[in-house]
């Protein structure tokens, strides 16, 4: 696909966290008991090699990545726009906008953006708060997914062009930082072993129920879907 048509075709991935919690909840609990791939400790471990001492969790939703850091870990604050995702979470989180972080500039060693800069309409705004609150020789963990996630539904499902693809993050983040590290995957991380679980996994990402209860009934299980992404390291050196 030519750049110009996928920015033509690219929407923000609806919020339901504070409408359909249970839908989100379905989703991380799915992925928790059939993916091999652990993003929250790949990040946890990039975050001690950077020698990452304050981080900023943007979208830190129910927290996975402050239960992957290790104790004594660095100081972490998440920060969600979601009042039911934060409810009843532990201290050190903000209720705020990842275009409006309540951070003063210069404050953090890292930020981290997990899945979540494609529900914003346009994340270059987000990116820019990102670089103003890093220190210098700071960084950025920016997780998104692929257009082609998860091949194996292509007949009931496929992903729509967001705003921060796998394909693109790249080059959106090159126009706000200075250096930058791409570590991509596209492998069958994922392993439904039954019919409940597609309907889960499905339903999870926001696929209608109907389409993800087709999809469990005529599928074969277990059946293994290819999960495709990109995590980035985007640096600030000055």
């Amino acid at each position: 696909m030519e750049p110009e048509d996928r920015q033509a075709r690219q929407v923000s991935v609806p919020c339901d966290y504070d409408t359909d919690p249970e839908r989100y909840r379905l989703g991380m609990r799915t992925a928790r008991a059939h993916t091999r791939a652990d993003l929250y400790g790949r990040v946890a471990r990039l975050l001690g090699a950077l020698g990452a001492g304050t981080v900023l969790d943007v979208g830190c939703a129910y927290g996975a990545l402050r239960a992957a850091l290790p104790a004594p870990g660095p100081w972490l604050v998440g920060l969600d726009a979601s009042e039911t995702l934060l409810r009843d979470r532990p201290p050190r989180v903000l209720r705020a906008d990842a275009r409006r972080l309540p951070v003063r500039d210069r404050a953090v060693d890292a930020v981290t953006a997990l899945d979540v800069l494609y529900h914003l309409p346009d994340p270059m705004p987000a990116l820019r708060e990102a670089r103003r609150v890093l220190r210098a020789g700071g960084h950025l963990l920016a997780a998104t997914i692929a257009c082609t996630d998860s091949p194996e539904f292509s007949t009931y499902w496929s992903r729509s062009a967001t705003s921060f693809d796998a394909e693109d993050a790249s080059g959106l983040l090159a126009r706000v930082f200075d250096s930058m590290a791409v570590f991509a995957w596209d492998a069958p991380l994922v392993t439904l072993p039954d019919a409940a679980a597609i309907r889960r996994y499905l339903i999870g990402r926001q696929v209608r129920a109907e389409i993800a209860v087709a999809a469990a009934d005529e599928l074969p299980t277990p059946l293994s879907v290819t999960k495709r992404g990109a995590l980035i390291v985007a640096g600030r050196d000055r």
